[in-house]
C-alpha cells in the first residue's frame, strides 16, 4: 500500500490517473531527493509505489466532448455571486503581484463587464501567460461545482477515501485537492495519515473556500504535521498564511517557483516538499 497519496487540483479534466502519475511522482520523488542532497533530511527512497494518485478530473468532464475540448466558456458565463467573487480576487491578488496587470477599479457596470475586465487583466499576468480565458472560467466553475453541487463533492470525497489506507503517513495536495484533502482528514480521524503537505492552497481564503469547508469552522485535520508551502506570486492561495486561520501548528514556507507560480510540478520538485514528505516517512519507521 502507498505510504504516500497526491491529490490534483483544477484543470485536470481532461488527464487520467496514469498521466497524473507519470507527471507527479518523477517531480516528488526529484524534490525528495533534492531535500536529502541539500541536507535538510536523510536520504528516503521513495519508489514508484510508495505514491498513490488521486485523480477525479473525470468527474468535471462534460459528457461527449473530446480530448482536450475545453467548454466554448467566456465572461458570459461567468455567474454572478461565488464564480464572479472569485473572479474578482483573483484579480486582484494578481495587480499585487505583477506591476503589468492593472488593478480592479471600483467603479464597475455590473457583473459581465466586471468579468471581462478581469479576464482581459489577469490573461496579460505574467503568471498566466498560457492560460487561455475558457480555462481561467472553467477552473472557477470547477472550485464552485466542488462546494454547490453535493454529487460531485461525494464523488471526489469517495475518490480520496478508496486511496488511502493502513500504511498511508502523508498526503500531499495541490489547489483545489487541498480542500479535498482537508475535508477527508478532518472526516476521518481514524485514518493513519500523520502528515499533510498542502501546496498552492486556497484553504485561507474567507468566505469563498474557508466558510463554505465541512466542517464549517477551521478545524485542525487529523494529522501530527501540517505544512503549507506557497509561491508567494501563487495568486490562487489568496491567503498563503494558513497559520492565521488554522492555528500556529501549520508551517508555512514560502518559495519560488519562477513564471508559473502555481504549476504543481514546480511545487512538487521543491527541495521544501520534499522534506516535508520524507519527514512523515521517517517519522513512520521510527
Amino acid at each position: 500500500m502507498a505510504r504516500v497519496v497526491a491529490v490534483h487540483g483544477i484543470h485536470n479534466t481532461y488527464g487520467s490517473p496514469p498521466q497524473m502519475a507519470a507527471q507527479w511522482i518523477p517531480a516528488l520523488q526529484g524534490g525528495v531527493r533534492i531535500a536529502a542532497l541539500t541536507g535538510l533530511v536523510p536520504d528516503v527512497d521513495l519508489a514508484d509505489a510508495d505514491v498513490a494518485c488521486v485523480f477525479y478530473g473525470d468527474v468535471f468532464r462534460p459528457p461527449g466532448k473530446y480530448l482536450g475540448d475545453v467548454p466554448p466558456l467566456d465572461a458570459d458565463d461567468v455567474d454572478d455571486g461565488p464564480e464572479l467573487d472569485l473572479l474578482m480576487a483573483w484579480w486582484s491578488a494578481a495587480a499585487r503581484m505583477d506591476s503589468g496587470v492593472a488593478a480592479p477599479d471600483a467603479r464597475t457596470l455590473g457583473p459581465r463587464q466586471s468579468a471581462r475586465a478581469a479576464l482581459l487583466a489577469l490573461s496579460g499576468s505574467r503568471f498566466l501567460a498560457r492560460t487561455t480565458e475558457r480555462l481561467l472560467v472553467w477552473g472557477l466553475k470547477q472550485v464552485t461545482d466542488y462546494f454547490t453541487k453535493p454529487a460531485v463533492r461525494q464523488a471526489v470525497q469517495e475518490r480520496f477515501a478508496a486511496a488511502v489506507h493502513g500504511d498511508t503517513r502523508v498526503v500531499v495536495a495541490h489547489s483545489l485537492g487541498s480542500v479535498v484533502a482537508y475535508e477527508a482528514l478532518c472526516a476521518h480521524p481514524e485514518w493513519p495519515v500523520t502528515d499533510l503537505v498542502t501546496l498552492g492552497s486556497p484553504l485561507g481564503v474567507p468566505h469563498l473556500v474557508t466558510h463554505r469547508l465541512i466542517p464549517p469552522t477551521a478545524d485542525w485535520p487529523a494529522v501530527e504535521r501540517w505544512t503549507n508551502i506557497t509561491d508567494s506570486g501563487d495568486f490562487v492561495a489568496l491567503r498563503p498564511v494558513l497559520r492565521d486561520v488554522y492555528g500556529h501548528r501549520v508551517r508555512d514556507i514560502e518559495i519560488r517557483n519562477g513564471t508559473e507560480a502555481h504549476k504543481v510540478d514546480r511545487y512538487l520538485s521543491a527541495a521544501e516538499t520534499g522534506a516535508a514528505v520524507a519527514t512523515g516517512i521517517l517519522t513512520a519507521r521510527a
